[in-house]
């Protein structure tokens, strides 16, 4: 938005005022009024200052909760496929090994 001049507040207002047939002449009570004005431009153009910071800011945190949300909730990758090691051709697989020593042995007889 665009900002508030100092003056641009009171001379509209006594615009508006003179079309309605009040004409503001000098005194006590226009000085006090162009004060109010000033003092409402200047609150209006700090309001518009710290709203657009606080949007930008809202923003930027919003955007990392996104981030984590997605992050927390997207499905997980499939574990890569497990590689068997294939034999070579002509190479042969050891045999298995003998049950251990204290194992019974039944004998025929």
């Amino acid at each position: 938005m665009k900002t508030i001049k100092k003056d641009e507040l009171f001379s509209n207002l006594g615009d508006f005022l003179k079309s309605k047939g009040i004409e503001l002449n000098d005194g006590t009570y226009t000085t006090r009024i162009q004060q109010g004005c000033n003092l409402l431009a200047d609150a209006i153009n700090a309001t518009q200052k710290t709203v657009s910071q606080t949007k930008v800011k809202v923003d930027t945190a919003l955007d990392k909760l996104r981030q984590t949300i997605h992050e927390s909730t997207a499905p997980t990758p499939p574990p890569p496929p497990k590689s068997k090691a294939k034999a070579k051709p002509g190479v042969k697989k050891p045999a298995p090994q003998a049950k251990s020593a204290g194992a019974k042995v039944k004998s025929k007889p």
